[in-house]
């Protein structure tokens, strides 16, 4: 089984907030864990929006990034084509989708379509997950 975290998710296996248990504990019994390569950029940019709220110390800080960016070559990285970013575009139009939501999304139902294995996508926008279960993606909440 394939699990997409989209990037609300991919920082709950970091920092521990509602929801923090079910994404790792999932990421522990999944064989492929995988994200588009913005969820690199974005998850850095969480990290330290949370350093400027005080929601995190320095130390913490310092600590969630080393710990991320060891992992990131761990993650199946799915990367931009010219068909990914035409499928989100249309998935734009189709939900109302902010740009890098539609992003991780379109990374997902690729993903869905071109592999055997059943995909689960993570993600904690109520929109976003109701448009990955219309295109058929299981998910995880």
């Amino acid at each position: 089984m394939i699990l997409y975290l989209d990037t609300s998710a991919l920082v709950k296996a970091y920092i521990s907030e509602i929801h923090s248990a079910e994404v790792i504990a999932k990421m522990k019994s999944t064989d492929i864990v995988a994200t588009h390569l913005i969820a690199f950029v974005e998850a850095h940019a969480a990290f330290s929006r949370l350093k400027r709220e005080k929601k995190i110390n320095e130390h913490e800080y310092n600590a969630t990034k080393t710990s991320f960016t060891h992992d990131w070559e761990n993650y199946l990285q799915v990367e931009n084509s010219k068909n990914l970013m035409q499928l989100a575009v249309d998935l734009v139009d189709v939900f109302a989708l902010r740009a890098y939501d539609s992003v991780h999304l379109a990374a997902a139902v690729l993903l869905f379509r071109q592999s055997s294995q059943p995909v689960t996508f993570a993600c904690f926008d109520q929109r976003l997950n109701k448009a990955a279960n219309v295109l058929g993606l299981k998910l995880l909440i």
